[in-house]
């Protein structure tokens, strides 16, 4: 394996659109209604979609490649949480993907830094993430890298309404 991490550009959003889709459903699929599910994959990870993120300034995703091959991403910008403690400046991890075959293999840590470095590359600000609410393997990497509860949200998927923790690391 020749594994590495490297920024995605407007020309990654269809590889970046098959790729969020095989992670989420890998995950997330078999706890969604199979219509609910192709709903949410059309809407939220559209080859469209993915080229707009690709494209505004302040967002930013990440690839982990294995010979070229994308098996992980990250994605960071501004915190769109629903927490009214959230303040204009704010950062938030928006997605953090690893295909199973290359979980434990610490290079989903090593993504979840680039992120991290690229959110506090101006300084110090306040960082945000949601976190469905039974994923308890999320809940201590990120526990384990200053991340706190400090609420709860929703997170539909068609008629599913998932809860989930809303995690946050103060500015220090």
């Amino acid at each position: 394996m020749a594994l590495g991490i490297r920024r995605a550009t407007p020309e990654d959003a269809a590889l970046l659109s098959a790729l969020a889709e095989q992670t989420f459903v890998e995950a997330f699929g078999h706890l969604y209604p199979e219509q609910d599910l192709r709903d949410f994959i059309e809407e939220s990870y559209s080859v469209e979609r993915q080229r707009v993120i690709l494209s505004t300034p302040g967002y930013a995703v990440w690839l982990l490649e294995d010979d070229g091959v994308a098996v992980g991403h990250a994605a960071a910008g501004p915190c769109g949480l629903p927490n009214p403690a959230v303040q204009p400046g704010d950062g938030e991890l928006k997605r953090l993907y690893v295909l199973a075959a290359y979980q434990g293999t610490g290079w989903g840590g090593k993504l979840f830094q680039a992120a991290l470095d690229w959110l506090l590359a101006d300084g110090p600000r306040t960082l945000w993430i949601g976190v469905w609410s039974e994923n308890l393997g999320a809940q201590r990497f990120y526990a384990r890298h200053g991340f706190e509860k400090v609420g709860e949200h929703t997170f539909p998927v068609g008629r599913v309404v998932d809860l989930e923790f809303t995690l946050r690391r103060a500015c220090p």
